[in-house]
């Protein structure tokens, strides 16, 4: 269906812009019955909103006329939660309304404030801005809000995350009361549906988004990597997709700073997008990628808000989203506007069930693989390389010329390998990583049913209740050890406040395994034993030696304990027999080979020690040798009888004198 007449001036910048048909938003806010009255949108992100709204109020705007009048007051306001959406709305209704002769304003923060002032002075038609920066001129005097027609929030839901509640309270209040207000978001949540009550009149509720349903041109891919290898991960997906354009998001700045200095170090084109960088250096990171110096942008969720960049066609996920409209956000950057995109998550092995509830709640289908192998790009770049335009392009005489010139001097064999190291060279070099084999999770085998077939199993088997899953149970084989496992001996032990609380996440980031294929930790005094299942031994100890670390070893139980190890072999005599063990009731300095030979049974000293002042008269307390320690409690409470009974005689002292 075609875009219905709404303006000449509009309709001639569709046409150039080749908008042949309207998305399901902007044909949805062009229908009759939208007409004049506010509205409650909720549309995905990349289908066209920019275009609807500003479709949406023209004939509030501009009436039956076809270019505006003289430029004074703004007749619409535009409030977008981040400068880059806000810079992005601003370059879309300029061209939309360029041929009506509309005059649109930018305020947002990080610009020359003065500039804004005298732009703002000098009149215009749509103020476009963010919520701080339009405050400050509004407290000013430096907006006219009284000819105001049309007030737009975009992105509505993530103003309100942001914390510009107040300020958007203010905005509106300083605004008429007759204005037609128009709110877009993503979501309709509960505080969007509270502001919509309270600042809109009888609002239009319009919902183009597909309940339960992810984006359809968006391809997700879930690809499992050890704790370790997230980076390496990130560099080999990008290898091995190369896109025109791709986008990676991180959670913090700190984050973006390292993974975009090890992609610059690693000879990526690469630019960086965080709430620390200057509006100058956010712009130029853009124009960066838009014009193709730039093919990777590494971000935080805030600085990508609202990023519209041209051939988008991949997402990396670098760090695990928190939550079902972060995933779709992040996503949404590409497959816009008919495009097809690819979205990536890069899952540590210890987070996928965690990632697999995440995109079970979003109805998300992703196909989960292994990270690609430095090989398998390789052999990729070989056949790309036959491919490439510079091999296909016509020649032109002066390169024949040239060409002729140098199979004179050199053989054909040494230009080919020339051109393969000079293809070659461009090209970052793949990580090897450490790569678990892709399985599917570990399931309990179903027991047929007995007798009836009424599905309640074998008699004495434990029924799973209803809605409740099996999958974070340690199968039975690996519980109680046996052949199914292999033992491993953690150099710590009770003396080093070892625990299964910190053990088991140790033991599953370091050796790359589920603690489904864990069994039982056993911790002793001066070091630990662990149960390790007997297929996934050989690939745990591999990653143990590869990821190091100094502060716990841990190593097969029948390997010989080295320098420094937990304790010390056992000393054997001459003849490889072990010592004779001292038996119970002996201690240091008593035994058969001293002078003072053994302590006699009964308890007596021998002659010449020391007196035991650890047990009490009487013979050997309970437990050992000395008395069992009292308990704290009850030791602070004989000292405050202690210090009672002096109270009360310095009392009496007193009180006599």
């Amino acid at each position: 269906m075609p875009f219905r007449a709404i303006n000449p001036a509009l309709d001639r910048a569709l046409a150039e812009r080749n908008y042949l048909e309207p998305t399901p938003v902007q044909l949805a806010v062009l229908q009759d019955e939208a007409a004049g009255r506010d509205l409650l949108v909720s549309a995905q992100t990349g289908s066209g909103k920019t275009v609807a709204f500003g479709l949406a109020f023209a004939p509030t705007i501009l009436g039956t006329a076809e270019r505006f009048p003289r430029p004074g007051a703004p007749l619409a306001l535009i409030i977008a939660p981040t400068r880059e959406l806000a810079m992005q709305v601003h370059g879309e209704l300029s061209w939309l309304y360029a041929a009506a002769g509309a005059r649109v304003v930018s305020c947002v923060g990080g610009m020359d404030a003065r500039r804004e002032a005298r732009a703002l002075a000098d009149g215009c038609h749509i103020v476009v801005g963010t919520p701080g920066r339009l405050r400050d001129h509004l407290e000013r005097g430096q907006i006219d809000t009284s000819d105001l027609r049309v007030v737009v929030l975009d992105e509505a839901d993530e103003m309100l995350d942001l914390g510009f509640r107040e300020d958007l309270e203010f905005l509106l209040d300083a605004t008429p009361p007759t204005r037609r207000t128009l709110l877009f978001s993503a979501t309709i949540a509960k505080d969007i549906a509270a502001l919509a009550r309270e600042y809109q009149r009888d609002a239009l509720r319009i919902d183009t988004l597909q309940q339960n349903e992810p984006h359809g041109d968006i391809e997700y891919r879930a690809i499992g990597v050890g704790a370790r290898d997230t980076e390496h991960a990130v560099v080999n997906v990008l290898r091995h997709i190369e896109p025109r354009a791709s986008i990676i998001f991180c959670h913090t700045r700190e984050a973006v700073r390292r993974l975009h200095g090890s992609l610059l170090e690693r000879g990526f084109d690469v630019v960086a997008l965080s709430g620390e960088l200057t509006q100058n250096e956010r712009s130029h990171a853009l124009q960066a990628l838009r014009d193709g110096h730039a093919r990777v942008c590494v971000a935080t969720d805030v600085a990508a808000r609202g990023l519209d960049l041209p051939d988008l066609g991949l997402v990396i996920h670098a760090d695990i989203p928190t939550n079902r409209a972060t995933l779709l956000h992040r996503s949404g950057r590409t497959g816009r506007a008919g495009r097809k995109g690819i979205c990536v998550l890069i899952v540590p092995h210890a987070k996928r069930r965690r990632v697999e509830q995440l995109l079970n709640g979003a109805n998300i289908k992703s196909v989960w693989s292994d990270p690609p192998t430095a090989d398998a790009i390789r052999a990729l770049d070989r056949e790309r390389m036959l491919q490439d335009p510079v091999l296909t392009e016509p020649v032109m005489e002066e390169d024949l010329v040239q060409a002729r010139a140098l199979l004179e001097t050199r053989s054909a064999e040494d230009v080919a390998a020339a051109l393969i190291r000079l293809y070659r060279a461009r090209l970052p070099e793949p990580e090897d990583l450490f790569i678990e084999p892709f399985r599917e999770e570990r399931r309990r085998p179903r027991r047929e049913d007995d007798g009836e077939g009424d599905g309640r199993g074998r008699r004495g088997e434990r029924r799973q209740p209803e809605g409740r899953s099996s999958e974070g149970r340690v199968p039975r084989e690996y519980r109680d050890g046996g052949e199914n496992m292999v033992q491993f001996r953690i150099s710590a032990g009770r003396r080093q406040n070892a625990d299964p609380k910190w053990l088991l996440p140790m033991l599953c980031r370091r050796g790359q395994i589920s603690k489904k294929e864990i069994g039982a930790i056993r911790i002793f005094d001066h070091e630990s034993t662990v149960d390790i299942a007997q297929d996934v031994a050989a690939r745990f100890i591999d990653a143990v030696r590869q990821t190091g670390g100094n502060d716990v070893r841990i190593e097969p139980a029948d390997s010989p304990r080295g320098k420094g190890g937990d304790r010390p072999p056992r000393p054997t005599h001459a003849d490889g027999a072990a010592p004779e063990r001292r038996e119970h009731g002996e201690r240091k300095g008593y035994g058969k080979d001293k002078k003072k030979g053994k302590r006699p049974a009964n308890g007596a000293k021998p002659e010449g020690a020391k007196p035991d002042r650890s047990k009490p008269e009487g013979g050997k307390s309970e437990g050992g040798d000395r008395p069992p320690r009292r308990d704290k409690r009850e030791a602070a409470e004989a000292n405050a009888k202690k210090f009672k009974k002096k109270l009360k005689k310095l009392q009496k002292k007193s009180g006599s004198k």
